[in-house]
């Protein structure tokens, strides 16, 4: 499930993953938010949230986020992941690189810090 987050500083969009995320999470819940949050010129602030309770993706969400990326390549500014799971943490850190925005992993205890930083 993909849970779209409120109560954020003006510019970032942010999302909760739990138990296991699905093509239709994607469909229905994250791409219209990222596509309204990218309409026109202006760069998104994206935070991710993968909490204890995030289990992985389906076989479709993990196409539909590669989709989702490719579509909207250049149209982050600044990305967070906010996570206490060593494997995505670890992904992220390794791949973040190749993001054309800047892509920093946070754990959990440090919520706001990511926040701050992307509202910065």
């Amino acid at each position: 499930m993909i849970e779209i987050l409120t109560d954020l500083p003006e510019g970032v969009i942010g999302a909760k993953a739990s138990g296991t995320v699905t093509a239709d999470d994607y469909e229905s819940v994250l791409i219209p938010a990222v596509s309204k949050a990218t309409e026109g010129d202006g760069k998104a602030k994206f935070l991710l949230i993968f909490g204890d309770e995030f289990e992985g993706y389906s076989a479709d969400a993990a196409m539909d986020d590669a989709k989702l990326g490719a579509h909207h390549w250049s149209d982050f500014d600044k990305i967070a992941l906010v996570s206490d799971h060593t494997v995505y943490r670890g992904l992220v850190k390794g791949f973040g690189f190749l993001m054309p925005g800047e892509v920093r992993v946070f754990p959990m205890s440090e919520l706001d810090a990511a926040t701050d930083w992307l509202a910065s």
